[in-house]
């Protein structure tokens, strides 16, 4: 087992050194930030370029260095007949917002139902289908040249006016995952592919597409084709909200300290402190996830304390075996990696995806491990009201 472990590490430590710190900065991958990112701007999407491409709507980015950043909407092909693309979205993971990888798969996965547009509505997807191989668009979401594209339909589509650009925390979209849409997250599917990453090399590159700089109102808010910031591109017509700068001491990077706008509901707050704590070392399988230690129950009732232990032994089981599960089915992967021969791009998108499992596990433990202790938090007592001598009469 240790062999294994090692030989994956290694892997990894391959694919850390062929990926720049701006992939990284878009896969999110360990990143944990600790304010939300500003809303998603208005702007009107591209003609699409050519038969059998996609659409990929903007989102905000995230570096270490320069902040939130807008990567544009854009078009890209398709890496094979019938794949649609899933979003990534930015998520309360209940100690700082965690961005989730988006992946091309042949269903629309969730997308933590952030309305991006053109067919992205914060569920599935409704901009276009696959028909007998080819892709049909809905005009009514998609600026399609239907003089030389001749597959298209119009179907109505709602349309929201909402433009919050996070999952979970204050003021961020109450969605979750449905039984069905998790199921297709763990279906084939592939990571984004090359054209998608440059793209998002070149906007973390150009200093106009910060937050800091352009106040949630990106110049660029879309492009035609990937990487293409010069030819095709839509400029935003406004800001999607009131943009609110971070505050000054705003931590960055792998902490989670919750911003002003962006603080966690009260429920999932710890209740005795409001101080930063950096977020756990991210593990990039699960057979490197460590048991979750609870804090041992402490009502001053050994009847109740019992009962709290009980609790707490059977949760620790049940991630026990979430852990377990999910090690097999990466290893079951990891040996038909070897046995097939993958080349390094099907390396890197194996680990991809296995890193995106473990710590989406990892972040589910975390919050029903808060949930527990928060619920078994010993109760103060309500203060007893002061008694005053009654007062002699003048």
């Amino acid at each position: 087992m240790r062999t294994a472990v090692a030989i994956r590490l290694l892997l990894f430590t391959f694919v850390l050194m062929i990926f720049s710190h701006g992939a990284f900065a878009q896969i999110g991958i360990g990143i944990s930030v600790g304010f939300g990112p500003p809303a998603l701007p208005v702007y009107e999407q591209p003609i699409c370029p050519a038969d059998g491409y996609l659409w990929t709507p903007g989102y905000w980015a995230y570096d270490d260095g320069d902040g939130y950043y807008w990567v544009p909407g854009t078009w890209i092909e398709a890496p094979q007949v019938g794949f649609l693309w899933t979003p990534g979205y930015w998520g309360w993971g209940g100690s700082g917002f965690l961005f989730h990888e988006g992946y091309w798969g042949s269903q629309v996965g969730f997308y933590g139902g952030i309305n991006y547009g053109f067919g992205y509505g914060g569920f599935g997807y409704e901009g276009g289908r696959w028909d007998g191989g080819h892709f049909s668009y809905n005009t009514y979401v998609n600026r399609v040249n239907t003089t030389i594209i001749h597959n298209t339909y119009n179907t109505t589509v709602n349309v929201s006016e909402t433009h919050v650009s996070y999952n979970g925390g204050t003021g961020g979209v109450e969605a979750r995952a449905t039984a069905q849409q998790e199921s297709y997250g763990n279906e084939h599917h592939v990571g984004p592919v090359a054209a998608q990453t440059q793209h998002v090399q070149a906007a973390r590159s150009n200093p106009e597409l910060r937050a800091s700089a352009n106040q949630g109102k990106p110049p660029i808010a879309a492009t035609a084709k990937a990487g293409d910031f010069k030819t095709g591109v839509v400029a935003t017509k406004e800001a999607g909200g009131e943009y609110k700068a971070p505050p000054a001491n705003a931590a960055r990077g792998n902490t989670a300290a919750p911003g002003n706008e962006a603080r966690p509901a009260t429920e999932n707050r710890p209740e005795t402190t409001t101080e930063a704590h950096p977020a756990a070392p991210a593990s990039n399988h699960a057979s490197e996830l460590q048991e979750h230690k609870f804090t041992p129950p402490n009502s001053g009732n050994a009847a109740t304390d019992k009962k709290y232990q009980q609790q707490q032994d059977k949760l620790t089981a049940k991630q026990t075996q979430d852990h377990q599960k999910l090690q097999q089915q990466q290893e079951k992967e990891h040996q038909q990696a070897t046995a097939k021969n993958y080349n390094d791009t099907q390396k890197q998108q194996m680990e991809q995806r296995h890193t995106q499992q473990t710590q989406q596990v990892e972040q589910k433990h975390a919050t029903q491990q808060k949930q527990m202790e928060q619920k078994q938090a010993p109760r103060q007592a309500a203060p007893k009201p002061e008694s005053h001598p009654a007062e002699k009469p003048h």
